[in-house]
């Protein structure tokens, strides 16, 4: 079922840069849901911590060695459809996450993710690392997981950067 397809779109604002990443995947909604929500999953993909999906859950993660904590609240969920959170820690700015599943065939679903990264830091490399996890998303829905994949990173970031 390798239908990972990935498509970025970028849009300034007076204080943000968005970037829309998308996927294409040969899996149900239902089952990213999991793997955006499970505690157990999210290390495959992701990092260790909890994303409680209930609006005022919990959302932390601990990305390790890479020293970014996320440490804030669930804003929207919609089990199967939509998850909102930053991905700050207290007295950061505010950086949303906005992700949406949407069913387009038969076990196949569409995932868009909406990353705000604020004006003055480094969208390219904050995008270009949401970017490589989707990656890994998509092989550990096909039973593969993989480290991150640092090169993918450092090409996507290149290409953001000369788009920015």
């Amino acid at each position: 079922m390798p239908l990972t397809t990935c498509a970025r779109a970028l849009r300034r604002t007076d204080s943000h840069v968005e970037g829309v990443l998308s996927r294409d995947l040969g899996h149900p909604p239902d089952l990213i849901w999991r793997h955006l929500t499970e505690p157990h999953l999210l290390p495959l993909w992701l990092a260790e911590g909890q994303v409680e999906p209930q609006r005022g859950g919990a959302a932390r993660l601990d990305f390790g060695q890479s020293g970014a904590v996320i440490d804030s609240l669930v804003t929207e969920a919609i089990p199967g459809q939509a998850l909102d959170y930053s991905w700050s820690a207290p007295g950061e700015p505010l950086r949303p996450l906005r992700w949406r599943l949407r069913e387009i065939g038969r076990g196949e679903t569409r995932l868009l993710l909406s990353v705000s990264v604020p004006l003055g830091e480094d969208a390219a490399r904050a995008l270009a690392g949401w970017d490589a996890h989707l990656e890994m998303l998509a092989t550990t829905l096909e039973g593969v997981p993989m480290k991150f994949p640092f090169e993918h990173f450092q090409s996507v970031r290149a290409a953001l950067a000369s788009q920015l």
